[in-house]
């Protein structure tokens, strides 16, 4: 990225900087910034003026203590033994916030799907494909970008899996 584009772009610098890394360059554009946090499911939803299911939740759990990231549709809620028998785990809790800032470079409320500090292995949850777009977390709280679902998860590494929770 060059210096003008760090000082344009919307994005949290690290994502910024995966965006161009990833030949997303477009997206720069297209990033959103908000006034007032859109660090849940239904604050970005209501910021964006679209469905809670086209939001995509970057949610970190610990896999037998080992990081991974759960792409989940905002209007569900990740099955946490439905993650552990995916990844053949004993134990699948979420991640404390300090574990996610160190696994991904940014806070709970902003973690972009991709472009993190390190290599993580990410599950996406197939609700996910139920929309043409979703909006993920651009690295803040108040930034947010549009994506193709399929091209998202790619661009995350994902595995497509069945993790959401069902009601009883």
């Amino acid at each position: 990225m060059t210096t003008s584009d760090a000082g344009t772009s919307r994005a949290h610098p690290r994502f910024a900087e995966a965006l161009d890394a990833l030949g997303l360059r477009e997206l720069h554009g297209r990033v959103r910034r908000f006034p007032d946090a859109t660090r849940t499911a239904a604050e970005a939803a209501a910021a964006i003026g679209c469905e809670l299911s086209q939001i995509c939740k970057s949610l970190v759990f610990a896999a037998d203590g080992v990081p991974v990231l759960v792409l989940m549709d905002g209007a569900s809620r990740v099955d946490v033994e439905l993650v552990r028998r995916e990844l053949g785990a004993a134990k699948v809790m979420r991640a404390g916030a300090d574990v996610v800032r160190e696994t991904t470079g940014y806070a709970i409320g902003g973690v972009p799907p991709f472009g993190h500090r390190t290599a993580t292995r990410v599950l996406a949850d197939r609700s996910l494909l139920d929309h043409d777009v979703v909006w993920a977390a651009a690295g803040t709280p108040y930034t947010v970008f549009p994506m193709e679902p399929r091209a998202l998860i790619a661009h995350a590494g994902g595995t497509l899996v069945d993790v959401r929770e069902r009601a009883a």
